[in-house]
């Protein structure tokens, strides 16, 4: 069963008189439970792709479904409830909140959108930093931490609300390769257990290498796809 549905995808940008099409006529599915990565050079719209799919923009033309929700039908105030209940992000840049803790960061997701009682949030946010392996840094700051602690926290803090789907632009770019593969189980794991969907943006081999499905993205248009590694 499809979690999202792309149907002529198009994003344009224009700037005074200046106009650009960041994604031409995109059309895909993604299946529930899926590990599926976007790759591409810098520039392709991998970026301006994981924003559409997780209602930080709106498409200009097409369809966009995701979760039987029409992204292009919601106003801020909606996109921003779906966002709540629906998705999880792991930004390349972290945007961690530099005045509250690594642990605080985790639960802030579920202060925002969630009716999650105290001891329920203290029993998930203390078992996800302890899965991604930073339990013992949960009281510094942000920037008391390296990158990689950082971008660990950041995985802990999208997967803290159990959402259906979680973007991860770059999600292994600051970690070395055995913390990356920490993080890469850990995900996978949300994924059997749960049936969490994950979307990337990447250049590693190592994220393609766990994904299902690799749609290959080139100047904002989809150039191909491959299945486990074989093309299709």
């Amino acid at each position: 069963m499809s979690l999202i549905v792309a149907n002529g995808l198009t994003k344009t940008y224009t700037t005074g008189t200046v106009r650009v099409e960041a994604l031409t006529d995109l059309t895909f599915t993604i299946d529930r439970a899926s590990f599926v990565s976007f790759i591409g050079p810098s520039g392709s719209g991998k970026t301006t792709l994981l924003n559409l799919i997780g209602a930080l923009d709106r498409p200009t033309t097409g369809r966009l479904l995701v979760s039987d929700t029409d992204i292009a039908t919601l106003d801020r105030r909606a996109a921003a409830a779906f966002r709540g209940r629906t998705v999880g992000f792991i930004f390349q840049e972290f945007n961690l909140i530099p005045v509250l803790t690594a642990y605080e960061n985790v639960e802030y997701p579920l202060l925002l959108v969630q009716h999650v009682a105290a001891a329920e949030r203290r029993q998930r946010v203390l078992a996800l930093l302890d899965a991604v392996g930073v339990a013992g840094q949960r009281d510094k700051y942000p920037d008391q931490l390296s990158g990689g602690q950082k971008q660990r926290i950041a995985v802990a803090r999208a997967l803290v609300t159990n959402p259906q789907l979680v973007l991860a632009d770059e999600p292994t770019a600051n970690l070395d390769r055995a913390n990356a593969a920490l993080v890469m189980s850990t995900m996978r794991r949300m994924r059997d257990t749960l049936g969490t969907t994950f979307v990337f943006s990447t250049h590693d081999p190592r994220v393609m290498a766990e994904a299902e499905i690799v749609f290959r993205l080139e100047d904002g248009r989809l150039m191909g796809r491959d299945i486990a590694g074989a093309a299709a």
